[in-house]
């Protein structure tokens, strides 16, 4: 499959207009709003830190990267067979700037105890691969949250508070668009499969 290119303007794919795709999963209101809250005083103490907005704040699972639209479904049927698997019993860990190297991102971990987490993604990377939609990385899974970003020329900040104990249980595999502009991505939500249905059913978003 060629790759992306840009014809004046939109990105496009083997000629033909393409979407920015990601699979993740979402996190219940209770997790938000204790990142939100956790991250307050991490942000004013370093104003090159810019905040994800609550409602983007998710983990994210396959990247696929820029993809055909008439792709969208049947991306959304491959993700239906994960349905009978357990929803994930997770918690939030601890503070992480990433990349290790030259950090970008502040983020924090999730820790799943039970491995439900990383069997998700591994079946949803393996059936990704199948389609054709996504290569799998070399690297161990990394369960994480990014909750904010480095300014332009910003520096990872010390003395990151520690991030609260709460466990939670994340059923929901999104599928995602990112809408890319100079203020940022904006993330739109195209269909969703709830873990631990029993059943192959996708969800679209009313």
């Amino acid at each position: 499959m060629s790759g992306p290119e840009r014809v004046g303007g939109p990105e496009r794919v083997g000629g033909r207009e393409a979407v920015r795709l990601f699979l993740a999963l979402e996190l219940p209101d209770e997790a938000r709003s204790a990142l939100c809250s956790w991250r307050e005083p991490a942000l004013s103490g370093s104003p090159a830190l810019r905040p994800v907005a609550s409602e983007d704040l998710h983990a994210t699972l396959c990247f696929l990267g820029s993809r055909r639209a008439e792709e969208i479904h049947p991306i959304l049927e491959a993700c239906a067979g994960l349905a009978p698997r357990p929803a994930p019993a997770l918690a939030l860990g601890r503070p992480l700037w990433l990349p290790r190297q030259r950090p970008r991102v502040l983020a924090v971990s999730l820790e799943d105890a039970s491995g439900a987490l990383a069997a998700v993604q591994s079946e949803l990377s393996e059936r990704m691969a199948a389609g054709g939609w996504y290569t799998p990385e070399r690297r161990p899974y990394l369960a994480h949250v990014s909750v904010a970003r480095l300014r332009a020329g910003g520096a990872a900040a010390r003395g990151v508070p520690e991030t609260p104990r709460l466990g939670f249980t994340a059923p929901r595999v999104t599928l995602y668009r990112s809408h890319l502009s100079a203020a940022g991505a904006r993330y739109e939500a195209l269909g969703a499969v709830e873990l631990g249905a029993g059943a192959r059913e996708v969800t679209a978003p009313s």
